[in-house]
């Protein structure tokens, strides 16, 4: 059974709407930041890029923390593997 497109049919009720589709663009570099600054200052959490740590070690083992408690990523590089 199909169902159909209620967009088109007159009378139809609008589609569900959710709080999350806001119209809004995506955050710039600079909201992004702020929003990390945040989480850090309130609630003590440190949300880092990988590519932004420079230092080959610290980079590495934040990735093992990162993958040993929440698994592998989906998208990022497999470095051969």
């Amino acid at each position: 059974m199909t169902r159909a497109n209620t967009s088109t049919v007159p009378g139809a009720p609008r589609a569900p709407r959710s709080s999350l589709d806001l119209g809004r663009s995506t955050a710039s570099d600079a909201d992004l930041d702020a929003m990390r600054a945040a989480a850090w200052h309130r609630h003590g959490v440190a949300a880092l890029a990988i590519n932004d740590i420079t230092d080959p070690w610290l980079r590495q083992a934040l990735i093992n923390e990162a993958t040993r408690r929440w698994g592998r990523r989906n998208g990022g590089h497999g470095h051969g593997r």
